[in-house]
């Protein structure tokens, strides 16, 4: 009777030790999936930047020939 109380009481930790893992297990890759999900939105907002930079950059650029052009037409 003794060894199957604590056969019983063993398959029971047993079963609790493997469901407080698998929680764990899911919570740490929950929390993997929410990194991951700044990351993209982090690179996101880097190219975005980028992306605004550029367009800066060009812009400015045109507006000095345009520029040069209206001093050319002008003269």
């Amino acid at each position: 009777m003794k060894k199957l109380v604590s056969t019983l009481a063993l398959v029971m930790m047993s079963s609790l030790a493997f469901a407080q893992a698998g929680t764990a297990v899911k919570e740490a890759g929950k929390a993997t999936a929410e990194t991951a999900k700044r990351g993209v939105e982090e690179t996101k907002s880097v190219v975005t930047d980028a992306k605004a930079d550029v367009h800066k950059a060009k812009a400015k650029k045109h507006g000095k020939k345009a520029k040069a052009a209206a001093k050319e037409t002008v003269n």
